[in-house]
């Protein structure tokens, strides 16, 4: 009976993702009401959740077959239709697109009529003549641009087309060899099909790494039926799914003892997009030096036919994406901002960063580095507060690896904030994750925990050692 309800729960939410995407569109030109796509986005949290909690007394083979049938099911469900919250995947096609071309994607800016003749339908549709005899664009995801130089009005998918790619050359090289495969023509679903495929991939490591330490496989599902992978690593298939991939290998190769290895695939995680970064803390408690050599010489390789090409021009957008996501203002850090405005925001940010950082490489357990990377990952997301969920794909197979499902709260209220353009309901969601968080985790330190944590402050290196993320007390004063 557990498996019979575990599937319809998995099917609905198949069924419920699939609605998400192609009858409540984000992109609606008449009426812009998302009101619907909130209340899906919510029900799937809540079908997520009941089917974990379905899935709770079924024997372990039986649950690690539902993991990866619904990984599949809700995964190609979320190929249903086109991108419904973010237009990224247009830049990532076009970017692929001109690289096979021979053209550095950090040289010209999409708009450029340098490059008229690689332009497809899709990605740059014909103007249309609009009622006022004047010609514009129509469709949703299309924006209207002047084309540099001539100023004459094209229509264009691709966001922010009068600025060069942001993205680092590991982001690069995928998006070209994606392209390389399907040519320039398909749309939007050979991004998907990479997300999903690279989806899947993520849950059968999480399968065999959960069961080679001797924990529950059915933890696995917390990736591979959670509604943020399908969305946003499927649907919209955003890059960070595939830095989250190399991380989580990454941090598998360098706990097993293989640190150069595993320093190769963390400076491909970074070289992904940079932000896997903040995942190398936790990994630099034993051969630092050759982790650091290993991520460096990868990141640095990679870079270097980009270097050759563009030069200084590799930097693309990113200082102005920053600037313009109010990064460098504060204006970003919503909860900080609430007591240090402006750019003293972005000084207690990075303190509280480094701090946390330096924390984690303290106290985490080089064997068992899940909760360090979980702890430095989550309250980074936490101090940052992007609007942009799918940032936190690179959580949740930590989640997954500790099995703190509490967690999942950050992507959530992540989710909140994309979808609710309010900053004072984003501040409360935000508030109950670290409510949720903190709760769990004196519920899981056991009684006399906060007494506990009391002794810690008072005497923080005990007896002369360093205390690590092995026990229940010791993983809560860390967290805390």
């Amino acid at each position: 009976m557990r498996i019979v309800l575990t599937s319809l729960l998995l099917a609905a939410s198949a069924v419920g993702t699939a609605l998400s995407i192609t009858a409540l569109p984000y992109y609606d030109d008449k009426t812009g009401d998302l009101e619907p796509l909130v209340y899906v986005t919510a029900g799937l949290w809540m079908l997520f959740g009941l089917s974990l909690l379905a899935s709770k007394g079924v024997r372990t083979r039986a649950a690690i077959v539902l993991v990866l049938v619904g990984s599949v099911a809700i995964g190609g469900a979320a190929m249903a239709g086109p991108p419904n919250t973010s237009t990224d995947s247009a830049r990532y096609a076009w970017d692929g697109i001109v690289q096979n071309a021979g053209i550095s994607p950090y040289d010209y800016v999409p708009a450029n009529p340098v490059l008229t003749s690689l332009r497809t339908e899709w990605l740059f549709p014909t103007p249309v003549v609009k009622a006022d005899g004047e010609f514009g664009c129509a469709g949703p995801r299309i924006m209207t641009v002047e084309e540099p130089k001539t100023g004459d009005i094209i229509c264009t998918a691709i966001n922010r087309s009068k600025v060069t790619t942001i993205y680092p050359p590991a982001s690069e090289i995928f998006f070209a060899a994606v392209r390389f495969v399907t040519g320039p023509t398909p749309q939007y679903w050979p991004m998907q099909l990479a997300g999903l495929l690279i989806s899947l991939g993520t849950t059968v490591l999480l399968l065999r790494a959960l069961i080679a330490r001797g924990r529950d496989p059915r933890w696995a599902a917390l990736w591979g039926w959670c509604p943020l992978v399908a969305t946003e690593g499927v649907t919209n298939s955003h890059i960070d799914i595939v830095g989250a991939m190399f991380l989580l290998v990454a941090t598998l190769l360098i706990s097993s003892r293989r640190p150069l290895l595993g320093g190769i695939a963390l400076g491909v995680a970074i070289s992904v997009k940079l932000i896997p970064a903040i995942g190398s803390f936790a990994l630099l408690k034993r051969n630092p030096f050759i982790v650091i050599l290993g991520a460096v010489g990868t990141f640095a390789l990679l870079y270097v036919p980009y270097i050759l090409a563009s030069g200084i021009d590799v930097l693309g957008y990113l200082p102005g994406y920053l600037s313009e996501e109010g990064y460098t203002s504060g204006t970003r850090f919503i909860m900080i901002s609430l007591v240090a405005p402006g750019f003293a925001a972005l000084v207690v940010a990075g303190i509280l960063i480094l701090v946390t950082a330096a924390l984690t490489w303290w106290k985490s357990n080089p064997d068992d580095p899940w909760l360090g990377q979980l702890v430095m990952i989550g309250v980074t997301l936490l101090i940052v507060t992007p609007r942009y969920p799918w940032y936190a794909l690179l959580l949740v197979p930590m989640i997954v690896m500790t099995g703190r499902w509490e967690w999942l709260a950050v992507p959530l209220a992540l989710t909140e904030r994309l979808l609710i353009p309010s900053v004072d309901l984003a501040r409360l969601t935000v508030t109950l994750a670290i409510i949720l968080i903190v709760a769990m985790t004196i519920h899981r330190a056991g009684p006399g925990a906060l007494a506990r944590l009391g002794k810690a402050i008072r005497h923080p290196f005990g007896r002369g050692k360093t205390p690590e993320l092995r026990g229940s007390s010791s993983a809560f004063i860390t967290e805390t």
